[in-house]
């Protein structure tokens, strides 16, 4: 049983790794207007994206540490 909740933390993992990187991307877009280049981001956005990006490195952690342990 344990395997099997280890798998599934790590592709989850996987899945939440893939979401905050693509809302860190999209949280900040630039455009060049007659050389000047205007910026915007949103904050709540790259915050939640930051958020995933924890999730999954604690989510892949837990993972591998129920795939490693002796008591299967």
């Amino acid at each position: 049983m344990r395997m099997v909740i280890g798998v599934i933390l790590i592709i989850v993992a996987i899945f939440l790794a893939y979401l905050g990187i693509t809302g860190l991307q999209e949280s900040t877009s630039a455009v060049n207007f007659l050389g000047i280049e205007l910026r915007a981001e949103d904050s709540g956005a790259k915050q939640v994206a930051v958020i995933e990006l924890v999730g999954a490195v604690v989510a892949f952690i837990g993972g591998i540490t129920l795939l490693r342990s002796k008591n299967r």
